[in-house]
């Protein structure tokens, strides 16, 4: 089942970074994907990939549409379209970078077809594994809510760069070619994120004390 964002409850959000060497998917366990030929029976396969990032496709959704229902949809989509182009698929990239990929694909048609109204994460952010680097740590000690609300307030490229490294634990390189930018506008635009998001936190702050 597909725990999404904002399910969960009493737990602080695990906002990781995981610190890996960057791997093909033929690497992740998804060695079988190379002997898929017309005829092969897709259903187990697609089965295999919800159960391993369904939480992950449906979480960037939210993220970049601002709505459950759209994530929903989105997800769908995405899986949808993984059906299909397995056949195509040879292990060039991660699995998780390629469904990552083509969520950001369709969530953005939502966005830029539709009025997205603003809306505000109101629950908690739970996220498990990996070891947490420094920033993370910091992060995580923030009150949550105050900081996804002020993540989602964020510019949309400001805010995927922040959600793909710590939430997602992309690699550098995998971030550059699933926004298509280059890896120094990732670095530019991480630290561009974190100093306004410091900035709204600070803000935030004030406000409550006053």
């Amino acid at each position: 089942m597909i725990s999404r964002i904002g399910e969960g409850k009493g737990t602080k959000p695990a906002v990781r970074r995981s610190y890996k060497i960057e791997v093909n998917a033929l690497a992740e366990g998804w060695e079988y994907l190379k002997h898929l030929d017309a005829g092969y029976d897709r259903a187990p396969v697609l089965r295999d990939m919800m159960d391993a990032y369904g939480n992950d496709v449906w979480n960037y959704a939210f993220f970049l549409t601002k709505r459950p229902e759209a994530a929903d949809d989105v997800a769908q989509e995405v899986f949808l379209a993984a059906y299909n182009g397995l056949y195509g698929f040879r292990g060039g990239c991660t699995v998780k970078s390629w469904l990552l990929t083509i969520t950001r694909n369709k969530a953005l048609h939502v966005v830029q077809s539709a009025f997205i109204r603003r809306v505000t994460l109101t629950d908690r952010i739970v996220r498990k594994d990996a070891a947490p680097s420094a920033e993370a740590n910091a992060l995580e000690g923030m009150e949550n809510h105050a900081l996804w609300e002020a993540v989602l307030r964020l510019p949309r490229k400001y805010r995927e760069v922040l959600v793909l490294d710590y939430h997602y634990g992309l690699t550098l390189r995998e971030i550059a070619a699933l926004l298509r930018i280059s890896e120094g506008t990732v670095k530019s635009r991480s630290h561009r994120a974190k100093k306004q998001l410091n900035a709204m936190l600070s803000e935030d702050g004030k406000g409550e004390e006053a």
